[in-house]
C-alpha cells in the first residue's frame, strides 16, 4: 500500500525537485497530484516517466490525500495548510510561517526524527531554513559528543535559495557584463549579484541581523538544544545551487579534530571530504544532484579552549528543501502512518 500525495506549488524550483525525488528514491506513492496557482494551472511536469498536468490549488480538496509537500509562500500556506490540515492531509511545510509554532515539529530527520511524532497538534510539519537544515546535520552528531556553546557561521548561499527570479537575474547579468549595449540592473537583490557578493539575505531586524540570520539562530536552538548560542552572517554569492558554510564551534568539552573526523564520517547524512591537499574539500559545483552535506576543513580553533572549524557544503534545493521534505515524510510514514 502507497500513500495518496500532493505536492503543491509543483512548477516551482523546489516542487520539481520535490518530484523528482519522490520517484528517485521510490517513495510509495498510490495515487499522486500537483498543484499550482492558477496562473501556472494546466503546466506540465514531470514525475518519474510521466508527465503530470497541474490543477488549481484554490479550487483543490484535500479529503482522503495523506500527504501533501507545500512549497508555496507563506502567504498562501497560511489559507491553504489549515484547510489541507483540517481536511485530513499532513501537510509538510518548505515555508517559514510554521517553523517557530510551539505545536509544529521542525525537524531535520537525521537531527530530531522523534520530533515527528508531534504532527498530529496540528496536522502540520515544518521544513527548516536551507542554511540551517545542513548545518545541524553537521552540528548534531558533534553536539552528542561535546557539548555545544557556541556556534558562529558566515554562509555563501547560492541564488537558487532566491528561486528561479535569482538563477535568471545572476545568468542575465553575468552575460550582459559581457555585452556594453546590454544593461541587467539588479531587481531581485539589492544590489548587482554577478561577480559580488552581497551581504543581505531577507528583510533587516531591529537589531541589525537579517530574519534569514535570525532563523539560523532560532531554528539551531528549536531543532537541536536551545541553549547553543549561534550568531550568523548571511551572504548571497554568485554561485547557481548549493550553499557554502564556514562554521566556527565552541565545545563544553575538548573535542580533538581527528575524533570529530570520525564522528561525522559515521554521522546520518554527512559525507567527509577532508584531505589536505590541493582540491582536498568540496565546493558548491561538486555537491549539485547530491543527497548528501558535504564536511571539509575540519581543524582545531587554537584562539579558544575547545575550538573547531568546519567547511560545510550541501544542494540547497535538495538537503535545503524537496530532499528534507521527503524524508520527513519517509520518518512519518515509519513511526506514525504505517499502512495496513
Amino acid at each position: 500500500m502507497g500513500y495518496k500525495v500532493v505536492v503543491a506549488g509543483a512548477t516551482g524550483n523546489v516542487g520539481r525537485e520535490m518530484l523528482n525525488i519522490l520517484a528517485e528514491r521510490q517513495f510509495p506513492v498510490d495515487e499522486i497530484t500537483v498543484l499550482a496557482s492558477r496562473r501556472s494551472m494546466g503546466t506540465d511536469v514531470s514525475f518519474g516517466d510521466k508527465t503530470l498536468k497541474t490543477k488549481d490549488l484554490e479550487q483543490f480538496d484535500f479529503t482522503g490525500w495523506d500527504i501533501a509537500f507545500f512549497a508555496i509562500g507563506s502567504d498562501a500556506t497560511k489559507i491553504h495548510a489549515p484547510r489541507a490540515a483540517k481536511a485530513g492531509c499532513v501537510v509538510i511545510d518548505n515555508s517559514s510561517l510554521y517553523r517557530y509554532d510551539a505545536d509544529v515539529p521542525l525537524v531535520v530527520p537525521e537531527v530530531n526524527p522523534e520530533a515527528v511524532d508531534g504532527y498530529a497538534k496540528k496536522n502540520i510539519i515544518a521544513n527548516p531554513n536551507c542554511s540551517t537544515a545542513q548545518m545541524v546535520v553537521a552540528l548534531k552528531p558533534l553536539h552528542d559528543r561535546a557539548r555545544i556553546k557556541r556556534v558562529v557561521v558566515s554562509t555563501y548561499q547560492s541564488v537558487s535559495g532566491a528561486g528561479k527570479e535569482g538563477m535568471d537575474e545572476l545568468w542575465d547579468q553575468t552575460k550582459s557584463i559581457y555585452n556594453p549595449v546590454d544593461n541587467k540592473p539588479a531587481s531581485k537583490f539589492t544590489k548587482q549579484i554577478a561577480f559580488n557578493v552581497i551581504p543581505h539575505i531577507d528583510s533587516f531586524m531591529e537589531d541589525g541581523s537579517t530574519k534569514e540570520e535570525w532563523k539560523m539562530v532560532a531554528e539551531t536552538k528549536k531543532i537541536i538544544d536551545k541553549s547553543i548560542k549561534v550568531t550568523a552572517t548571511c551572504v548571497r554569492v554568485p554561485v547557481f545551487v548549493g550553499h557554502s558554510e564556514a562554521i566556527n564551534i565552541e565545545f563544553e568539552d575538548f573535542l580533538d579534530e581527528d575524533e570529530a573526523r570520525e564522528i561525522l564520517s559515521n554521522a546520518p547524512g554527512v559525507l567527509v571530504v577532508d584531505k589536505r591537499e590541493d582540491g582536498g574539500y568540496v565546493t558548491p559545483v561538486e555537491c549539485v544532484g547530491d543527497f548528501a552535506t558535504f564536511v571539509s576543513r575540519i581543524r582545531q580553533d587554537s584562539t579558544i579552549d575547545n575550538g573547531l572549524n568546519l567547511w560545510v557544503v550541501s544542494d540547497n534545493l535538495r538537503k535545503g528543501a524537496a530532499l528534507n521534505a521527503v524524508q520527513i515524510a519517509e520518518t512519518l510514514g515509519q513511526r506514525m502512518l504505517r499502512k495496513h
